[in-house]
C-alpha cells in the first residue's frame, strides 16, 4: 500500500519514517531541492550556520522514531545537554544566566534581581504542573476525535482546567506569581516559542519553561542541521523513496475520498496522502475546489522573523548558545508587531552561537551569529524600507550592551526575511508557526490532523494541531501515524 507525503519538513521526514515502519510504501514529494524545510544549512566564507530553528527540547521524540525502526538511536544521532539555557541582557545592565539546573538559576535570580529562589522554584514547580497536566490532553492526540476525550489522563487534564492559567494571560499570570519586572518579561518571553504575544496568550503558555529548566535544552553533535541528515538517511534506509524539486500542484479527490497527487503533469495515485504543507496553501492551491474551513484558516498569523547570519572576526566570552537583548518596553513591542504589523525601534534581538558548542562552525577567533528579531507575518510591508532599519537599530543596541561596535567585526553576511521564507517554505505569509496562540482557544481551533470531509488525506506540520517547533511537529507525525493506524487497513494486516 503506497502513502504519499507533500513536503519533507522535520514533521514530513517524521510522519514518512512512521508510515515506513507501519509497512507503507512512503513517497515524499518535495518542492525544493532539499529536505527539511525550515531546518536547513548553509556555509559561508568559512562559516556554518543553522538556517532555521535554533532551539532543540525534548530530544527523545527523535530518538523514539530510530527505536520504531528497530536502530540504535546513538549509533546514528548524539546531542549533549547545554549547562546554560540561556543569557539574557537587560536594557538596564541588568544580566541573567539561565542556568538549566533549576535550582542554580534560582541562587542566579536571588543575587542579581533580590527574588528569593523559593520564589522561582514555586513558579518551575507550577510550569510543571501545567506541562505534566496538558501535555497528554493537548499536545499528545487529536483534539478532535471523541475518543481522545474518553482517556483517564484527558479527563483528569479537563478537570483540573481553572487550575492551568487557561483563562488569564502569560503576562498576568506571570506579574501574579513573580512580580519582579525582569523575571516578568523574562518568562513572557516564552510566549514566542510559538510566535504569539504574551499579553494576550493564555497563561497555561507557562508550561513551556519546563522544556527549558527541568527537561533541558540540547545541541545536536553537527549542529541543528543533524536532525535533519539524521532523519532523512533513517528514512532512506526504511525504503522511503524522495522526490526532489517536485512541486505538489493538487491532491485529488473523488466522492470525498483522496485518490492521489497531481506534480509534474503526471497523476500518483495513492488512497493516503499526508500534507506537511502550510494549511492554508493547502486548500487554497491544491484543492481549490473543496469547501475550505474558513474560520481556521483566517486566524491571526504567528510572528515571522527577520534574521541576519552574520560571521563575527571576534569571540564575546559573554555570549553563550543562546542570548537575548530584551527591549526596554516589552508590551509595546509586541503592540507594534501584531497591531501595526512592523518591527519598532528598540527590538529584543536573540543571538545563537552555535561555535560555542562546536568550533568548526567559524574560522579561529571568530563566531557564527545567528541574529534574529521577532517580525508580523508578511502582509504587504515595505520590508525593502524595514529591514535596513532593522539592522541598524540591532547593530547599535548590540554594539551599547556589548561595549564594542559590531559592523566592522562583520566578515560575512546573509539575510532571511518573512518574504523569503514564504517563498522557500510555503509558510503562509512567512509566518513561522502557522497561527498565533493569543487566545485561550487557540490550541482548539487549530486545523485537525485529518480531513473531516475526505476520507485519506491527513496534515503533519506547524500549522496544524499540536502547533509548531520541532518537538510539536514531531508530535504531529506521531498523531497523524495513529490516526492512520485506527482509521485504514493497515499493510502488515493485509499482508498476513
Amino acid at each position: 500500500m503506497k502513502a504519499l507525503v507533500i513536503g519533507s519538513g522535520v514533521a514530513g521526514l517524521a510522519t514518512s519514517i512512521r508510515l515506513a515502519t507501519q509497512g507503507y510504501a512512503v513517497e515524499v514529494y518535495e518542492a525544493n531541492s532539499y529536505p527539511g524545510g525550515k531546518l536547513t544549512v548553509f556555509e559561508q566564507d568559512g562559516f556554518r550556520f543553522d538556517a532555521g530553528p535554533s532551539l532543540f527540547t525534548l530530544p527523545h521524540l527523535v530518538d523514539e522514531l530510530f527505536a520504531l525502526a528497530g536502530e540504535n538511536p546513538r549509533d546514528h544521532f548524539n546531542y549533549q545537554r547545554s549547562e546554560v539555557a540561556c543569557h539574557y541582557f537587560f536594557e538596564d545592565g541588568v544580566d541573567l544566566m539561565a542556568w538549566s539546573d533549576p535550582a542554580k538559576f534560582a541562587q542566579e535570580v536571588e543575587e542579581k534581581v533580590g527574588v528569593p529562589a523559593a520564589t522561582i522554584k514555586e513558579f518551575f514547580q507550577h510550569s510543571q504542573y501545567i506541562y505534566d497536566t496538558t501535555t497528554p490532553v493537548f499536545l499528545e492526540r487529536s483534539l478532535h476525535r471523541f475518543s481522545s476525550y474518553l482517556h483517564r489522563d484527558v479527563i483528569k487534564g479537563i478537570a483540573r482546567i481553572f487550575s492551568l492559567d487557561l483563562f488569564t494571560t502569560m503576562d498576568k499570570s506571570n506579574r501574579k506569581r513573580l512580580k519582579e519586572p525582569h523575571l516578568v518579561q523574562l518568562f513572557n518571553r516564552f510566549a514566542t516559542y510559538n510566535g504569539s504575544n504574551p499579553f494576550r496568550a493564555p497563561g497555561v503558555l507557562n508550561t513551556i519553561p519546563h522544556l527549558e529548566h527541568h527537561l533541558g535544552t540540547w545541541f545536536p553533535e553537527g549542529g541543528m542541521h543533524a536532525i535533519t541528515q539524521s532523519l532523512y538517511a533513517l528514512a532512506q534506509r526504511l525504503g522511503v523513496r524522495f522526490h526532489f524539486n517536485q512541486k505538489v500542484t493538487q491532491i485529488l479527490t473523488s466522492d470525498q475520498k483522496v485518490l492521489g497527487i497531481e506534480v509534474g503533469g503526471k497523476q500518483v495515485a495513492s488512497s493516503l496522502v499526508v500534507s506537511n504543507m502550510d494549511i492554508v496553501p493547502t486548500y487554497r492551491q491544491l484543492m481549490p475546489t473543496q469547501p475550505a474551513p474558513e474560520k481556521t484558516l483566517q486566524q491571526e498569523r504567528s510572528s515571522s522573523a527577520i534574521i541576519f547570519y552574520w560571521g563575527i572576526q571576534h569571540q564575546f566570552s559573554e555570549l553563550q548558545l543562546h542570548n537575548i537583548f530584551f527591549s526596554a518596553d516589552y508590551q509595546e513591542e509586541f503592540r507594534q508587531m501584531f497591531e501595526d504589523k512592523t518591527v519598532g525601534d528598540d527590538p529584543t534581538v536573540y543571538i545563537h552561537v552555535s561555535s560555542r558548542m562546536q568550533p568548526e562552525d567559524a574560522p579561529e577567533g571568530c563566531d557564527n551569529w545567528f541574529v534574529m528579531v521577532n517580525a508580523p507575518s508578511d502582509q504587504g510591508q515595505d520590508w525593502d524600507a524595514l529591514i535596513p532599519r532593522v539592522r541598524q537599530n540591532v547593530l547599535r543596541k548590540l554594539s551599547r550592551l556589548l561595549k564594542t561596535d559590531i559592523e566592522p567585526l562583520i566578515k560575512t553576511e546573509s539575510l532571511l526575511e518573512p518574504r523569503l521564507i514564504r517563498s522557500k517554505t510555503s509558510s503562509f505569509g512567512g509566518a513561522l508557526y502557522g497561527s498565533a496562540s493569543n487566545d485561550r482557544m487557540a490550541a482548539f481551533l487549530r486545523h485537525a490532523n485529518f480531513s473531516g470531509r475526505l476520507s485519506g488525506l491527513y496534515f503533519c506540520g506547524g500549522s496544524v494541531h499540536p502547533g509548531g517547533g520541532i518537538p510539536l511537529c514531531l508530535l504531529s507525525a506521531r498523531i497523524v501515524s495513529d490516526l492512520v493506524q485506527s482509521d485504514l487497513p493497515q499493510p502488515q494486516t493485509l499482508a498476513s
